[in-house]
């Protein structure tokens, strides 16, 4: 296991190294850019074609409504990267890894916007008669025969990914979390949360989208109100904390208390790989849920995909970070989602810690079911679909041992997969930009 740790750890360092780290923010960048800011100026206009699109249009091709598939989207992201993911960032990168965070956020809403509007225009119809979508097809159908060999990496990278970053990651930190606040054991909850998303899966998107659509509105707003009413108590020292934030991504983060201290390098490195984490802008999984949905119109979709960025760092993380910084727990040297039941615990005595535990169960309990279907899509698009029926039961038997197994070799494992998942699909946006900005002209 330490000479896996190890290797691992070396691939990761390279993956995560300067070169794509240039690339996933270099492509959100360009594509802002090529989009003339077109992300944050309409970003109001897209909250009013998220609440339009609760209801889809019958004469609209697709398997679930436009608000259904960001529901789904936001279900496989809002998870352990907004709990666990921002107290890990912190403690590996200092409270400066926030910033990074936010900067992969806001050009990661280009790149979110940019996977859906090419998952609609280039999705198709499957051997079941199902419209499936996501890099892999936009690859194939954009690009043409001569990058299959593309479509097949981010295929076969995003079928096991989907092991490390949708399943062990989430079973781990739920199992986690529930010991340390009630003393449950780890292969108890596994077991649970195994049971749960088996009975979930056999209704396949459409079960999976109807779940989320009512889970994910719910477990934000409550996870958000008690998160809100810490800062609230402390909203004197807001200031001080986002300058601390602000100070540290440029000079990095001194020795506290239990916190080791952070370079400049390790905020950048761990606040855009934990903001990808978080948001999966650039990862290509988002837009395989937005492929599913009933729209002709590829510039809608990607507008109401696009929130799913600013959701999930700009507000969920954000507010994650602020109540760790302002409870002084980031230097107490906890990490992971017991970081942030001990900066809740503290900022909500009695009760606050309940509040992370039981958020990060339903969050991670949506994250499962998402990307248990983004998983399969990609195995199904190398193996054919009858592969689905069996990569579900691999998927539901993994969550028990994920539940069990050591949560820093998972992470890093994770941390790898994401970034080889990344590569192929960021270079198949960056040569089909082209058709982006010009269905988005058409339409702003």
């Amino acid at each position: 296991m330490e000479t896996l740790t190890q290797l691992l750890n070396s691939i990761s360092s390279f993956v995560w190294g300067p070169v794509i780290l240039a690339l996933l923010l270099g492509t959100g960048a360009y594509l802002m850019a090529g989009l003339l800011f077109m992300p944050i100026r309409q970003l109001p206009a897209a909250f009013v074609l998220l609440w339009r699109g609760r209801k889809s249009n019958d004469l609209d091709n697709g398997e679930i409504s436009p608000f259904s598939a960001l529901m789904t989207s936001l279900a496989a992201t809002i998870g352990t990267g907004n709990i666990a993911g921002v107290a890990t960032a912190i403690f590996l990168g200092g409270p400066g890894a926030i910033f990074w965070m936010w900067l992969t956020a806001l050009v990661g809403m280009a790149t979110k916007y940019a996977e859906a509007v090419l998952a609609v225009k280039y999705r198709e119809l499957d051997d079941n008669g199902a419209y499936v979508g996501g890099p892999m097809y936009y690859i194939k159908n954009g690009l043409g025969k001569n990058w299959q060999w593309l479509a097949f990496l981010f295929s076969f990278f995003g079928a096991i990914a989907a092991f490390g970053i949708g399943n062990t990651i989430q079973a781990n930190s739920v199992a986690d979390a529930l010991n340390s606040t009630l003393n449950i054991p780890a292969w108890q909850s596994g077991l649970v949360m195994m049971v749960i998303v088996a009975a979930v899966l056999l209704g396949g998107i459409k079960r999976i989208a109807q779940v989320a659509s009512k889970l994910v509105p719910f477990m934000g707003i409550a996870y958000v109100a008690g998160a809100g009413i810490i800062i609230i108590q402390r909203l004197d020292s807001v200031p001080t904390a986002l300058q601390l934030i602000v100070n540290d991504a440029f000079t990095g983060t001194a020795a506290a208390g239990g916190f080791a201290g952070a370079g400049i390098m390790a905020a950048i490195r761990f606040g855009v790989a934990r903001g990808v984490f978080s948001n999966e802008a650039g990862l290509g999984t988002a837009p395989i849920a937005h492929a599913a949905a009933k729209t002709n119109d590829p510039v809608r979709q990607g507008k109401i995909a696009m929130l799913g960025t600013f959701i999930d760092t700009i507000i969920v993380c954000t507010m994650t970070a602020l109540v760790i910084i302002l409870t002084g727990s980031w230097t107490s040297g906890e990490t992971g989602a017991s970081l942030s039941a001990y900066a809740f615990r503290m900022g909500l005595p009695g009760y606050g810690e309940y509040v992370v535990s039981f958020g990060l169960a339903v969050f991670a309990l949506t994250t499962l079911l998402g990307w248990s279907y983004y998983g399969e899509r990609c195995a199904a698009y190398i193996l054919g679909v009858g592969v689905i029926p069996w990569y579900r039961v691999a998927w539901v038997l993994a969550i028990p041992v994920g539940a069990m197994t050591d949560l820093n070799f998972l992470w890093l494992l994770a941390d790898v997969l994401n970034g080889l998942m990344a590569i192929p699909n960021l270079i198949a946006l960056l040569l089909l930009s082209p058709v982006v900005f010009k269905l988005s002209r058409r339409k702003t």
